[in-house]
């Protein structure tokens, strides 16, 4: 099983610490999709980057002639999730990039679903219970969606937000007509 001592890092902070294209890169990314924290986005980059290698030791392997381990199941994964195509190859997974990785998070899907006014307000209302996928309530912002599951997002049975009488969807419906 393991200690829980000592627990690893899931991101790999950037080498260069003080590099200043990557650093106003972050901070538009951090604004468009409302991160925390640095880590976060840290943590997906590093998401993309284990991604990437795993798709570089597919593409190594077929190129020696021997048998790539799990090759279907790896797209087929990557599929479900909503980032590649069905008849995608690898050379499509090395084409990917870190804001297709953060389309699939949760807080943004929420944002885009217009159950939210702005970014961090969905961030708020998955942290507070308020946003359900299916009947099951989520509390991660960061969650990445499935393709499948991206249509059961929707505000949680308990939540004061179902009901349309509510303030704030009644000043949304205000705002679209």
């Amino acid at each position: 099983m393991g200690t829980s001592k000592r627990q690893t890092n899931k991101f790999k902070s950037p080498t260069k610490i003080w590099d200043k294209s990557r650093i106003d890169r972050d901070r538009i990314l951090r604004k468009r999709y409302g991160f925390r924290s640095k880590k976060e986005l840290w943590k997906e980059e590093s998401f993309l980057r284990n991604i990437r290698k795993r798709a570089r030791d597919i593409i190594a392997s077929k190129a020696t002639n021997t048998e790539a381990e799990g090759e279907k199941t790896f797209i087929e994964t990557l599929n479900k999730l909503g980032l590649v195509g069905k008849d995608a190859t690898e050379d499509n997974v090395l084409e990917l990039g870190i804001e297709n990785i953060l389309e699939r998070r949760l807080q943004t899907i929420v944002f885009k679903k217009k159950l939210a006014r702005s970014i961090n307000e969905a961030r708020q209302m998955i942290t507070h219970s308020h946003i359900a996928l299916g009947d099951k309530v989520i509390s991660a912002p960061s969650m990445l969606v499935n393709r499948e599951d991206e249509e059961k997002v929707n505000y949680a049975p308990n939540s004061p937000f179902k009901s349309e009488a509510h303030p704030i969807r009644a000043n949304k419906e205000e705002n679209k007509g």
